[in-house]
């Protein structure tokens, strides 16, 4: 292979090198945004020698000014923390926290290595009765340990995204429909004002009821606390997305919808040609609010109903009332910001794989 020295390119070679170099950068840039890494782009500009100076004040108002945030937060938190104190002591420090943060994770090792060992047992005492000619007392037996902390986690982000699709699905052909017919609208924002400032507290008794009432099968492919908990988000984060669709659908261009009718276009040649793709900015708006509304509601849901998830992690630390658990509390809160966030940036990099509009 030849390598190419930089410096026997003529002037007009290296400026072209230039540009093709920064424009990969900024083509690059639009996903560091989707990422949460914008301070990326002017990292990448300062070493390709554009204007460091100036590169240089991005990247202290992008990654240092954030980070100078982060570390007074923390200053402020582990000096204030000691001098509060509780029913389960002082409140604790980021040290602490860090603490339980390896305390949970060597717990979820230890649960994971228990139930390796379960099923090794389970498969050497099934190998030896059938050696000995007793396949009929062979049985295959699910490990029932706890579930660790990563267990609740996933629990949590299956439940709200059960819920979320479900309220989606309700939502935006909903929203369609509200959008292109000034009667549908009518008829369904009445409904909209009632319902959506209802509480998932009010929601979720009545959920569990009627999931109680209808769901009477004990092998069915989901549990009753998922679909009461998954419900429960449906219920509550459906309406953002219902009125950014109708908002949406109802404000697509007059002129556009002439041509539909010119050319004759079917209903349904309409919703997938015209409407869709000039409404979708403001559905994915309101799909990333469902989102985040579905992601609180959750945590509430799991708590007072005692579901598994992340919710009933903080209640059962909050009933244990041990030393540690106050930390462990602090763990959960974090995990749970950290994870809202993330789902919010995934939303947002489906919205920019199918949209050109440029909010976040």
């Amino acid at each position: 292979m030849t390598v190419i020295d930089p410096q026997t390119l003529s002037a007009e070679d290296r400026e072209a090198r230039r540009a093709r170099l920064f424009t990969r950068i900024n083509k690059a840039d639009a996903w560091f945004q989707v990422l949460g890494l914008s301070w990326m782009t002017p990292v990448l500009k300062a070493l390709a020698g554009d204007n460091p100076r100036a590169q240089g004040k991005e990247i202290w108002r992008l990654l240092g000014v954030p980070m100078l945030a982060i570390v007074g937060f923390l200053f402020v938190w582990s000096t204030l923390a000691p001098t509060v104190q509780t029913s389960l002591g002082a409140i604790p420090g980021p040290a602490q926290v860090w603490e339980q943060v390896g305390s949970l994770h060597a717990d979820a090792v230890r649960e994971g290595e228990k139930e390796v060992a379960f099923y090794e047992r389970q498969d050497e005492r099934n190998a030896k009765l059938i050696a000995a000619g007793k396949e009929d007392k062979v049985k295959h037996r699910t490990y029932t340990g706890k579930p660790t902390y990563y267990d609740q986690i996933w629990t949590s982000i299956k439940t709200v995204f059960f819920g979320f699709l479900i309220g989606s699905a309700i939502a935006i052909p909903l929203g369609i429909l509200a959008g292109l017919s000034p009667t549908e609208n009518a008829a369904i924002n009445p409904l909209i004002q009632i319902f959506k400032p209802v509480s998932p507290l009010a929601w979720l008794p009545i959920v569990t009821m009627v999931v109680s009432a209808v769901y009477v099968t004990n092998d069915g492919m989901f549990s009753k606390s998922f679909l009461t908990s998954a419900i429960t988000v449906t219920l509550c984060s459906l309406w953002p997305t219902l009125i950014n669709t109708s908002l949406g659908v109802a404000s697509i261009d007059k002129d556009l919808v002439s041509v539909s009718k010119v050319l004759k276009m079917g209903t349904w040649s309409k919703i997938t040609k015209l409407v869709l793709p000039s409404a979708l900015p403001l559905i994915f708006t309101g799909l990333r609010l469902s989102l985040g509304v579905g992601w609180m509601v959750l945590i509430a849901a799991e708590m007072l109903a005692q579901n598994p998830g992340l919710g009933k992690f903080v209640w059962d630390e909050f009933q244990n009332g041990s030393s540690q658990s106050l930390a462990k509390i602090m763990v959960a809160v974090f995990t749970i910001g950290i994870i809202g966030f993330l789902l919010d940036r995934v939303m947002y990099a489906i919205q920019s794989l199918f949209t050109f509009s440029n909010n976040r």
